[in-house]
This record gives structure tokens, sequence and C-alpha cells, in this order.
């Protein structure tokens, strides 16, 4: 299943069992009051009130007269505390306790048995009320009325020392919200009593709202106020001190002015009819601490033939409205969508359809969310029992008393891409595994073995380009928040492919008006992103266009022999040192693949101004980082984009039992061979659409690997498309290992003329064939005559013995020697000094006898 929920909490085992000694002990000691009386029968009355920030769970249970019980289990030393008793037959609408668990703070009605259960009769009062609990003391009446009241205690951020003033919200179904302030004083020791229980002093915090929904990590309060023709999403700060501040309006393009008052975390809400949830719209907020901004939307359903729902994407600017096909309805399914929130994702769940995992982190295009719908079991996962969406992940099944943290089921997950056909699921899983995964090299070495063995599976985008990207973007996005506008997530930035079973509709949104100036946290983090939103046109994404630009103009001058400053080189070659030490740095187990045995110095270039180019665009548009930091981010990066290539090559060399030893020439390829060859090409079909660089040694073992693989007209195409690169290392080793058969002559003289010329008057020098003589004789010949002038000379010809009696070529060869005699100073400094006149005569006879066939 792909997502997992893993018990935190269970009222079953974790309260029943201590219920159970708490009445055993009570009816030994024969106390009235001393514990719960609670009956077997009885058990169902216990259910979860709410989930404080700290994490502990407020539960309540009915003893066999009806008298109502409180208790608090505390996640921390998982053990259960009796709070109070109230000694009357009452329904509890909310309750909460402060941090010191010194208050406790709870609104009751009247149990009715005519009528609806939990409706409040004409005359009858909704009571709420605060009460010392530290020890069981007074109890203050805050509210008589005859609307329902929810309460929840606001808790600090720093827990370190009790607070002398504590601060109750107080929503009521009037919608209207206020805090009170209540003073705490120690008396007798440690008995915790209210300072002045006559006067607690209060204020309206927000008023004329028909939805609310209560942050409990965060502090935050949003609520949508209805204007005249649009609804508002408020959101409200509270501070440690019990200070709150307006921090932004949105304007919601939803109906929300018949769906009655809806309150969402404000405890156990079972005062509706959970039969008829489906009939109610759903409507949440999510935040994550890279600051989204999430509204999660859900209208009344008007057709069981599809289902709609809208997700405001505010940090983005816009919303998407996805409508998704529902086919067959199972009457045995409750009927109600859930959002979940699961940190870089939202979870869209309608049990026995579909599920829906969302990319809020970046939501642009579809293929990076993950939709699954039919008879796949993950849509069957999660109970079909209204769940609600708390803090951090958070899951709480009120109907079977349960506490679960959702989490993304990483092993469901690889498998899942291992038997999936559908690119957009491929591509979804892929991003999916990477952001959230829990042990990051493990699950990368997952991916690379699928990779290697699915390399050609994906046609709507490149596997490998698209891993690399994701894989790099994921290794140093932990370091900064703002990475994500700066570094390419994807190697996709459109998609046009329908995905089965939903359609969306993307739209621009308001942003919302951010009503205080100074931020910090979570709230600068939302500002920023609004801020890019607004301001950042084009997108500030970095690419390898200007590297590339850069690259091609410093080979083109190596060529023609100019050269940059000394300073400027020295810098890149730096660089690329910098980078291959801190890859080896990261590595310390010995590679089997021959890399990184040669300077290849086009690819140390192409390191050094990747480096160079990233490094000035990060320093440009990162703000509050240190330069030192910066820079050591990019050679992250740069480094992580070099190991993955090598770990996809070093899978696939250990899978199939490759050795360097096995890359002579002289023997036949095998299919373990041809398998790593077509690897290692679309690894370079990758990195050269993206222009990326690869670890030094790559085009060598490329090329070697080629040779083996390829017939030779196959290789020459290969060669001059540049698929094949013939570097000088190469090059070297073929002529060594090749003999000098017809086969290897033809592809030897092949790979000679295709050299540049300084390259190829060293390999033929390798070569002892007269081929290789006569080229060198040639380019020899070349130097000798390039600035010849003609002087008068003697028409008899002087022949040494044993000369050709080939006038011609007696007389060329003289004027030949004499060149050399008085050159030959230049010729030794220019590496000629082991050819000379006698050398170009044998090697133009041999070529001769060769052309006539004698």
């Amino acid at each position: 299943m792909a997502l997992r929920l893993v018990s935190d909490f269970d009222l079953r085992k974790d309260v029943l069992p201590w219920l159970r000694s708490q009445r055993a002990a009570s009816a030994a000691a024969g106390a009235r009051g001393g514990g719960p009386g609670v009956l077997e029968n009885n058990y169902e009355s216990l259910r979860i009130l709410n989930v404080e920030r700290n994490g502990n769970i407020i539960y309540t249970c009915k003893d066999d007269k009806g008298n109502v019980f409180f208790g608090l289990y505390d996640c921390r030393t998982r053990q259960n505390e009796h709070l109070y008793t109230f000694e009357k037959d009452l329904h509890v609408v909310s309750c909460s306790v402060n941090s010191e668990r010194t208050l406790l703070a709870a609104s009751l009605v009247h149990f009715t048995k005519e009528g609806r259960k939990n409706e409040l009769q004409p005359g009858s009062k909704c009571l709420t009320l605060l009460v010392e609990i530290h020890p069981v003391n007074n109890v203050k009446v805050l509210k008589a009325v005859d609307s329902y009241i929810w309460v929840q205690f606001l808790y600090p951020h720093v827990e370190s020392r009790p607070l002398a003033e504590n601060h109750l919200l107080l929503i009521s179904e009037e919608k209207y919200t206020e805090k009170f302030h209540i003073q705490v004083i120690k008396e007798d020791g440690n008995r915790v009593v209210l300072k002045d229980s006559g006067h607690l002093p209060r204020e309206r915090v927000a008023e004329d709202f028909v939805w609310a929904q209560w942050d409990m990590s965060e502090q935050r309060l949003y609520y949508v106020d209805l204007k005249i023709s649009r609804s508002v999403l408020k959101c409200i700060q509270f501070s440690a001190d019990g200070k709150f501040n307006l921090m932004f309006e949105a304007p919601l393009d939803i109906t929300l002015s018949d769906s009655g008052f809806k309150l969402v975390n404000f405890g156990c809400d079972d005062l509706q009819d959970q039969k008829n949830l489906s009939k109610h719209l759903t409507l949440c907020v999510f935040t994550n601490h890279t600051g989204t901004l999430c509204v999660c939307y859900s209208p009344k359903f008007d057709s069981w033939g599809k289902i709609t729902y809208t997700v405001f994407y505010f940090h983005k600017g816009h919303s998407k409205t996805f409508t998704a096909a529902l086919g067959s309805v199972d009457s045995h399914v409750t009927k109600d969508l859930t959002f979940l929130n699961l940190d870089y994702y939202v979870a869209v769940y309608l049990p026995g359809h579909f599920f829906h995992l969302l990319n809020i982190q970046h939501p642009d295009l579809i293929c990076h969310s993950l939709f699954l719908t039919g008879n796949n079991e993950v849509v069957d996962m999660l109970p079909h029992s209204p769940l609600q969406s708390l803090s951090g992940s958070l899951v709480l099944d009120w109907y079977s008393g349960k506490l679960y943290r959702a989490v993304l089921n990483q092993s469901y997950l690889l498998q899942f891409l291992w038997n999936t056909q559908l690119d957009c699921e491929k591509m979804a899983v892929l991003h999916c595994v990477l952001s959230c995964g829990r042990d990051p090299q493990f699950l990368e070495a997952k991916l690379i073995q699928w990779i290697s063995e699915n390399v050609s599976a994906c046609h709507s985008f490149d596997l490998i380009q698209e891993f690399i990207i994701a894989s790099s973007y994921w290794s140093i996005y932990p370091e900064t928040s703002n990475m994500d506008k700066l570094l390419p997530y994807s190697s996709v930035f459109a998609w046009d492919t329908e995905i089965p079973g939903i359609t969306l509709v993307t739209e621009e949104i308001p942003l919302p008006f951010m009503k205080v100036h100074s931020f910090k946290g979570y709230w600068e983090k939302l500002n920023s992103n609004l801020e890019y939103v607004k301001y950042s046109k084009p997108r500030l994404l970095y690419d390898n266009s200007i590297v590339r630009k850069e690259w091609h103009s410093l080979i083109s001058e190596e060529k023609t022999g100019r050269r940059r400053s000394m300073v400027y080189m020295r810098n890149i070659r730096e660089n690329a040192m910098k980078v291959i030490s801190n890859l080896e740095a990261r590595n310390l187990e010995p590679r089997l693949t021959p890399l990184f045995q040669e300077e290849d110095n086009h690819q140390r270039l192409l390191m050094g101004l990747m480096v160079s180019e990233l490094k000035d665009h990060l320093l440009r548009h990162l703000q509050g980082i240190e330069k030192k930091k910066t820079e050591q981010m990019v050679l992250d990066y740069v480094s992580k984009l070099l190991d993955l290539i090598c770990q996809i090559l070093e899978t696939s060399w250990r899978k199939h039992h490759l050795h360097p030893q096995l890359l002579y020439c002289s023997r036949q390829a095998s299919a373990a061979e041809f398998t790593v060859f077509h690897l290692m090409t679309r690894i370079l079909e990758a990195t050269r659409t993206l222009f990326l660089p690869l670890p030094p040694g790559f085009h060598t073992l490329h090329t070697m690997l080629g040779v083996h693989c390829l017939p030779l007209h196959n290789l020459l195409h290969y060669f001059d498309n540049g698929v094949l690169l013939l570097t000088e290392t190469a090059v070297t080793r073929l002529m060594k290992d090749l003999d000098n058969s017809e086969k290897n002559e033809k592809l030897k003289f092949s790979i000679i003329v295709r050299l540049p010329p300084l390259i190829g008057q060293k390999i033929c020098r390798l070569w002892d064939h007269p081929m290789s003589s006569n080229i060198i004789s040639r380019n020899h010949v070349r130097v000798l005559l390039l600035n010849y002038k003609k002087q008068p000379r003697s028409s008899m010809i002087d022949k040494s013995p044993g000369s050709v009696e080939f006038l011609p070529l007696n007389y060329f060869i003289e004027i030949l020697a004499d060149i050399e005699s008085s050159n030959r100073a230049l010729l030794a400094f220019e590496g000629h000094d082991n050819v000379d006149a006698k050398f170009v005569e044998e090697a133009a006879l041999k070529h001769t006898t060769m052309l006539l066939g004698l």
C-alpha cells in the first residue's frame, strides 16, 4: 500500500486496560470516586475528545451511573492520568487542558433521549466550565448559553517553566471566537488556583465566520469570513505570550453561505450525523515548513458519476480543479472525501474509488502527482470511517479511537515502479520516493537498479535525466528552502499526456494579502514564495545554456591556439579538482569501473565551468546564505551529478560481472558488454541534452566497449556522429591491442584519418605499418616544404650506394636532405628526430609497390 498508517495510539489498547485496573482497584478498596466505575457493557462511551499540541490525548467515558470521566494519555511516558469526574449524566462537546495540567476547560450539554442525539432542547444550556485540577478544587462557569461552545487552551512553544497566565479560546456556534486571560497562583505549596476567579479578562478574536480550523502544532486559527460577494480566508497567529495577529487575507472562489457552521480540528465533532457527511462540503488548510499554503476544497456531491475537488496553491499563485470519474458505487463504502497532510504531499482519498497523492511542493505538472484508481489495492488501504488530518502527518480516526502517523510506504512504491506501465505513474513515484525517503542512499540504489533494467521503458521522458536531476536536487534541498526556485526539480517542463481517470483545470488566483510587515519562520518563507510569484518573471531556474556557449568557445580557442587569461583557466581547473576531490571523499570504496584514470581535459573544463556558473547564479539570488556555504552546496551538487552517473555504471558493471581486464580488443564482446554499452549510450544522450559533465574516462570506456560491440560500419557511423569520441587514451590502447589483420587494418586506418592532426601524428608512431609510415612521411614532408624557397641546384645528382634509379624521387629526396641539414634543430624540437629523408624514400617506395601490386 502506498500509504501506511502507523498506530501511535489506540483507546482499546492504551486506555482500556488501565481503566479496568482502576476499576478493580477501586472496587477492592471500596472507595467511592477513587476511580471510574466503568461497566464492561459501557465501554462504547469511551471516545477521544482532543489532541493537544504536545501530543497528549484527552478522552472521556461514563461509569455505570452516567458520571463523566476525563482522562489524559501522555504520549511521551505512555501513561494514563485521571483528570476529573463530573458526577452528572452530561454529554461532552469539547475539552482542553493547559500545558501544566492544572486547569481543565470543558463544554457540556444535558443528554436528552427525545429528538436527535445531542440536540439542544428549549431551555437547556450548554455549560462551559473551567476547573482547577491540581488538585481538584473550584469549578467556574465561563458560559451558559443555548448554543454549542468549543474550547481550546493555547500552548506556548517553550514549556521550560510554568506560566502565570493561561489563554483559553472559546469558539461559539454563534460564529465568534474570544480569548480568556486566566491568571493562576500557587497556594499551600503546589496547589494551583485561579488568581481572580470573579473577573477573567476576555477579548474578541474573530466573528462572523462560517468555518474555522485550528492548527494545534503552529497555534494558528484559520477561518472564512463571508463578505458581500465572496468568501475570504483569514489566519490569526497566536504567540507564546497569548498575543495574536491577523497574518493574511485571501479571497476564496468557493460558496459557503448555505453550508452551515463547520469546525475543523476542534476536538471530536460528533454533533453532525456522520451518515450525511457526503452532503456537506469539505474544506481544510495545509501548510509545511517550506512556506507552502494549500486550501483543499470539495463541494457537496452532486453526482456519483464523478467528484470534483479544488486545491488552492496560494504559494504558487494558482489553483487546480480536479474531476475524477468514480464508476460504480459500492454501497458499503463511506462516501466521504478525505484530505491528509503528508508534508510535501497532500493525499486525497475516496475509499474504494481513488487515491490521489498531490505534490504540493511542485504542483505545476500533473505528472509529478500520483493518481490511482480502479481495482488497485491502494484505493482500499485506509479505514472507511472519516479521518481527520492533524499536524505533523497525524491522522485521527474518531470512531475507532486510534491516532495514526501517516507515512509513505517506500517498499510498496519501489515495487510499484517495477509493475506499472504508465509513464506518468513512473514519474510521480520516482519523485515521491526521492522526496520522502528516510534512507536516501538505500533508495537511490534501488532506483538505480530499476533504471538499469528499464532504461528504455519510458517514452514521455528520459528516465536517466529525470533521476539525475531530481536526486541531485533533493540532495541539497534541505540546505535552504529557496532552492526550489533556483535549481531544476525535473527535466520535464511540460506534460500534455492525459492521466487516465482524472482531468484538471488550472486557474490563476489572487495572492494572499499579508497584513503584517515583519516575518519570521514559516511566515518569512511564505512571504518569500509570494514575492517570487509576484516578481519573478521569467523563472530563475538554473540551466547550462551559458556553460554550453562558454565551453564551445574555449574548445574552439584551444584548436586555434588562442588562450584565455591564465588566472581564468586556473580557476576553472581548480573548480574541477575540487569537484573530483569532493566526489572521492564521498566514496571510500574502490570502483570497479575504470573511471577517473585519465585527465580528460574537456570534461574537467565542463565541470569547472558548471561550478563557476552555478556558484554565480546562487550567489546572485540566494539571500542570507554565507558565500562559503553556497560554494560548498555547488560542489556537492555537481559532485552528486557525477556520482549518480558513476553509481549507475557501477551497478550495471557489478551486475554483469565485468572487469577492466575484459576490455581487450582482441576478444569477442559478450552480451553483458552489449548491455553496458547500450546503458552508457543512454547516459551520454541524457547528459548531452542537459549539457552535464561526465566522469573523466567515460568517453574512453564507452569507445572501447563500442569497438567490442559494433560492426565496423556502425562503429564509424557512431564516430562520425559524435556518439563515440576518439580520445587519445582509447586510440593508443587500440593501436597496441589490435593486430594487423585485414579487418583491424581497416579499423586502424579509419580511426587515424578521423583524428585531429596533432593526436594523429602521435598515434601513427605507435602503429608499425606501411600505411602509418606513409602518413608520417607525408606529415614530415609537409612540415619541411611549408617554408621552402627554391634554390639554384646542380643538374647532376649524386647517387648514393643502393639508391633507386628513379630520378624524380632521387631529386626530391636530395632536396629534403638539404632542408633537413639546415633545419635539424627545429625538426628535433618538433619531434621529427626519428624521421628523415631516407625514411621518406623507403615509405614512398613501399607505398608505390603496394599501389602497383608488385
